[in-house]
């Protein structure tokens, strides 16, 4: 089993790294493998609309993490999405790699558990972690949930280091990321599958 973790802010070991190593550390020790994703090492471009990754599978901007990202999806088991506060919402070039993972990848996500984490200095992450939750919420992800909400507070790495409570926020998240993992796991041991979809309807609020 592998869990794939989107580190969202362009600092590549801040404090959004931070968090999403916690948890990376508490699923190792329960032998899941993790992979964490730099994925606003670069300039993000926005969604155009353009519908071309509906028909290929891919972004026609190549000069970011987004296509290398999409190739790693159907190798992983869960998925965990990291980000930094930094106007009371999440980042938001992270916002516009995820609109464009989902239009082009949401098949290769869907059925399997994602998670949000959120880092601030103070406030902000309950809004975050809302914006985030909807991306699993609308692509039939289950969501993994902690002992409290899944964020760590700290302007530094190492003043991360010290909100204890944080840090077992996320090793509760890892280890609760696990546990479902396996569970589906036995699941589909003993035959039973995800649910077939309905063929979509998509309809307007005028007609």
């Amino acid at each position: 089993m592998k869990v794939l973790l989107l580190n969202g802010s362009p600092n590549e070991h801040g404090c959004t790294y931070t968090a999403l190593n916690e948890c990376a550390k508490a699923l190792g020790e329960c032998g899941v493998e993790t992979e964490i994703v730099h994925a606003c090492g670069k300039s993000v471009h926005g969604c155009t609309g353009c519908g071309a990754c509906r028909r290929t599978g891919r972004c026609v901007f190549t000069d970011d993490a987004l296509n290398e990202t999409l190739e790693k999806l159907a190798g992983c088991d869960g998925f965990l999405f990291g980000t930094p506060v930094y106007y009371a919402s999440p980042n938001g070039a992270f916002l516009a790699f995820l609109d464009r993972l989902f239009y082009a990848g949401a098949p290769l996500m869907r059925g399997k558990p994602g998670a949000a984490v959120a880092s601030a200095r103070r406030a902000g992450t309950t809004a975050s972690l809302d914006a985030l939750n909807k991306y699993f919420t609308i692509n039939c992800m289950p969501v993994v949930s902690s002992r409290y909400w899944n964020m760590v507070h700290g302007n530094t790495p190492d003043e991360v280091q010290q909100d204890l409570e944080g840090l077992c926020v996320m090793r509760t998240l890892g280890r609760n990321m696990a546990w479902l993992l396996q569970c589906i796991e036995a699941g589909r041991a003993a035959g039973i599958a995800f649910p077939e979809a309905e063929p979509p309807v998509r309809t307007n609020f005028i007609r």
